[in-house]
């Protein structure tokens, strides 16, 4: 079984770069036709999708984050990163990362469904 593990800081402060790992055991991350997604929930807000790699490397993100996002993977580490950069208090939120088995649900299309795919979640604040 799957099972996926988010790292990264607790605090971080406005307009600098958010980055959080993602560690995945019990499946390669360049498993055909798997997609590593990053979602997340800000307090008092619905789930919201942040990107993708896919299995092959290609990326994709939410056209709401303006070019601030970008996903990257160490393959022999079997870890994928989201850099999040020039944050504001509007990026505090639980980050999750998830496996998805194809683009749309990795887009949360329609909807983020949270199961035994989706790392336990970590919490970032960004605060000065």
């Amino acid at each position: 079984q799957v099972h996926l593990q988010e790292t990264g800081p607790d605090l971080v402060k406005p307009s600098q770069t958010l980055a959080l790992t993602c560690t995945v055991s019990g499946e390669s991350i360049t498993t055909n036709s798997y997609f590593w997604s990053w979602i997340r929930r800000p307090p008092g807000k619905g789930m919201e999708w942040l990107g993708y790699i896919a299995h092959s490397g290609y990326t994709n993100y939410s056209p709401s984050l303006q070019g601030r996002a970008s996903i990257s993977r160490d393959t022999s580490k079997n870890q994928f990163t989201l850099h999040l950069s020039s944050v504001t208090p509007e990026d505090t939120a639980v980050y999750y990362c998830t496996r998805q088995p194809g683009p749309y649900q990795a887009m949360c299309n329609p909807r983020c469904i949270r199961d035994d795919n989706w790392g336990q979640g970590t919490q970032v604040t960004v605060s000065s």
